[in-house]
């Protein structure tokens, strides 16, 4: 590809508003993000806007995790709290069916940044 192109293939999106941009205070990579979450399967079990899947309701769909109040009935909805969850939910709920998958700090700091985009 001429360089040119790659700088129109880059260029492009953004200036059509395609590229994600998080809220204000929230650290981390969106797209990253939207990528760790199909690459920890997390489709598996939750309906995730533009994360091709199954239709599942193993848990909840994730569209409109910006709108709660609260995360994993207990914790007050901000980033810290979510990357807490994802990386560890039985340390804030023993019994929750959410596994824990491994996630990387920097993964899940990603994945919340996408997640609170919605």
């Amino acid at each position: 590809m001429k360089p040119l192109q790659c700088f129109l293939c880059l260029l492009l999106p953004a200036l059509a508003g395609c590229v994600p941009v998080p809220s204000p205070g929230v650290e981390g990579d969106p797209l990253r993000g939207k990528i760790a979450l199909t690459q920890y399967a997390c489709q598996s079990c939750h309906m995730i806007p533009a994360v091709p899947g199954s239709k599942v309701y193993v848990g909840r769909p994730l569209s409109d995790l910006s709108k709660r109040k609260v995360l994993a009935g207990t914790l007050e909805n901000n980033q810290a709290n979510l990357v807490r969850w994802i990386r560890d939910p039985q340390a804030i709920n023993p019994h929750s069916a959410m596994p824990n998958m491994g996630v990387s700090e920097r993964d899940a700091i990603d994945m919340s940044a996408y997640l609170l985009m919605l």
